[in-house]
């Protein structure tokens, strides 16, 4: 499905969703009155409940900020000790499409959670270039400059160009060195230069010359230096299609970009798979999981 990402000039038009101010072009608002205490006696009589009564669950979690819903969690996890894990999908999921501001705002929610700071926790994780990659985006130190110089883009696009396709065997060193320090808009341009100079485009040349975990890595910044909202359209358009249902994927996305950016997630979707998402979703999931996933989607385009 990566020749939807082959149309590099209509990306390089398009908003960027990571200068939106939360809450802006989402569809999910803070509560008004919030009381978290009550929150969590619903939400745990609803679960431990004798059936659970998911008009609860769907009502509360989906006319809920993601600060409300963090402090429910917290409040909740308090009360019944209930935990969760991760993987390297979600890792470079987060740490790929999260701005500087978003991975601090992480970083310290973590270290209040958990008493070791995220990179602490990382360095015990992540080995290799991937894992230098991991660790230079969790410092939150990209270029935040909106300045673009066509001469520096040209410059790196060429340096890219050498690493990989030009050379036997792939300087990987440098494609983490530009892709995870540069400013979104000058990576932008450098992914238009980079078409220019090598004749395909930069995602190409990685999926080529790139494997495993940092290859995955890497052409996910390049779809969130796109479009952010692009990329996430692809990964709900990918958790419905093929063999079942990745509902894991699905949830995730839905409820952390709820607030954000949904507005454009679907506004993406419309245009690259010609289907409303709210109509995917009705299709492919049922019952009370499908109500609430329709709620936060927020309406029909």
């Amino acid at each position: 499905m990566s020749d939807l990402w082959d149309d590099l000039e209509n990306f390089a038009r398009a908003p960027s969703s990571s200068t939106a101010a939360p809450g802006e072009r989402g569809t999910i608002k803070a509560k008004a009155n919030f009381n978290v205490s009550e929150d969590v006696t619903a939400l745990h009589k609803a679960i431990e409940g004798i059936g659970t009564t998911e008009k609860t669950l769907i009502d509360i979690l989906t006319h809920r900020s993601s600060s409300q819903k963090q402090a429910i969690s917290k409040a909740y996890e308090e009360t019944t000790k209930r935990g969760a894990g991760t993987d390297t999908n979600i890792l470079i999921e987060i740490l790929a499409s999260r701005t500087n501001k978003q991975i601090k705002e992480l970083s310290a929610a973590y270290a209040e959670e958990t008493k070791k700071t995220l990179m602490q926790k990382l360095q015990t994780e992540v080995s290799g270039d991937f894992g230098k990659a991991i660790l230079l985006l969790a410092e939150g130190a990209r270029d935040e400059s909106t300045n673009v110089n066509a001469d520096k883009a040209r410059e790196d696009a060429k340096a890219l160009y050498h690493a990989g396709e030009k050379k036997l065997g792939t300087d990987e060193s440098k494609f983490i060195e530009i892709l995870c320090k540069r400013s979104i808009p000058h990576l932008r341009q450098t992914i238009l230069e980079y078409k220019n100079i090598s004749g395909k485009t930069l995602q190409k040349s990685i999926e080529k010359e790139i494997s495993g975990d940092l290859e995955e890595l890497l052409v996910a910044i390049v779809k969130c230096v796109m479009s952010t909202p692009a990329y996430f359209a692809e990964k709900l358009y990918k958790s419905m299609k093929g063999a079942g249902t990745d509902e894991t994927t699905l949830t995730r996305v839905m409820v952390s970009r709820g607030e954000l950016d949904m507005l454009d997630i679907r506004a993406e979707f419309k245009k690259l798979y010609q289907c409303s998402l709210y109509k995917e979703i009705n299709s492919d999931v049922c019952g009370s999981y499908s109500d609430c996933l329709k709620m936060i989607c927020g309406g029909e385009d």
